[in-house]
């Protein structure tokens, strides 16, 4: 069965050979620039490396003291597992209801509403919500809730410990309509109208009702490429805070797993335990995304079957 599986795929590769030469350009770099350093963080995680000097072993140093002498990679833990579980949950919601939403309007609407939700992902916008969470009274979101009477005086929204890591969540979701938000929309296109057809004819009344019983079990393969997509977002997710509350945040209130590796790997130029603290974090994700398959993947192959 395998040997005809690959005699089929290969017959499909020179069918389309011009198509893999087309993509051939793009293929060699995402595997230099992405696919090589992931393979190569393994080994150079048990090494003390520089970029200067040869990689010298020193084994399971690097990890032992990642969890045993670093307190502020444990706290990275925890700022990274808060962010992602409410970033992540709410920026998937939030996603698929704007696009359900955009999916009901006029045609010409739907390409507005699309570009409007969809380019804060593309766009420099920490400039303006710094404006809005500026610590003087002259910050949008001060001055608004001083004039309600809601605070007495300017609240330090990036540079205070107690509001830094919400204020960068609030914008993390912001601009989280990104590639997940796009799987959505053209999931809600591509569905077969005559589903719904099907459906009221079998006692479906409402628009409610269609979400539950159609477009969702149709939609199972775009649900898990969004899901995984805002997995990775929220997991990855550190030039946010550095934006906005700089780097370090005030206390590490707002420093992620990436974030330190960023730390050690580029300032430091620690690569071995920088390498390290990405191959902990591509285990997070690794387990993470195998569990969102399990939810969503059987249902996606039960509908190519």
């Amino acid at each position: 069965m395998k040997q005809e599986e690959r005699r089929k795929l290969l017959i499909k590769i020179k069918q389309n050979k011009e198509c893999y030469f087309m993509l051939l350009p793009f293929l060699i770099l995402f595997f230099i620039f992405t696919i090589l350093p992931v393979i190569l963080s393994l080994p150079i995680g048990f090494t003390d490396f520089d970029m200067i000097q040869p990689p010298k072993c020193i084994g399971l140093s690097n990890y032992e003291t990642l969890f045993l002498n670093d307190s502020i990679f444990i706290q990275s833990i925890r700022v990274t597992l808060i962010f992602a579980f409410l970033t992540g949950p709410v920026s998937y919601v939030l996603c698929f209801l704007l696009a359900w939403l955009i999916n009901e309007l006029p045609a010409k609407l739907k390409t507005i509403f699309t570009l409007i939700f969809y380019v804060p992902s593309m766009a420099n916008v920490y400039t303006v919500w710094q404006l809005i969470f500026s610590g003087d009274c002259y910050g949008y979101l001060n001055s608004i809730l001083l004039q309600l009477g809601l605070i007495h005086a300017p609240v330090q929204w990036l540079t205070d410990g107690n509001y830094v890591l919400g204020s960068v969540i609030v914008v993390q979701l912001w601009i989280s309509m990104g590639a997940g938000f796009l799987a959505f929309r053209a999931g809600f296109q591509n569905i077969d109208r005559s589903l719904y057809e099907a459906g009221a004819i079998e006692g479906i009344s409402n628009r409610w009702q269609a979400l539950i019983y159609i477009t969702i079990p149709a939609m199972k393969p775009q649900m898990l490429f969004a899901a995984v997509m805002q997995i990775v977002s929220s997991f990855t997710a550190g030039t946010v805070a550095q934006s906005l509350a700089g780097f370090p945040s005030t206390d590490y209130k707002a420093h992620t797993i990436m974030t330190h590796a960023y730390d050690y790997g580029w300032i430091r130029f620690e690569m071995g335990y920088a390498s390290a603290i990405c191959m902990i974090l591509f285990l997070i994700m690794l387990i993470c995304n195998r569990s969102i398959s399990k939810l969503l993947g059987q249902g996606a192959e039960d509908e190519q079957y």
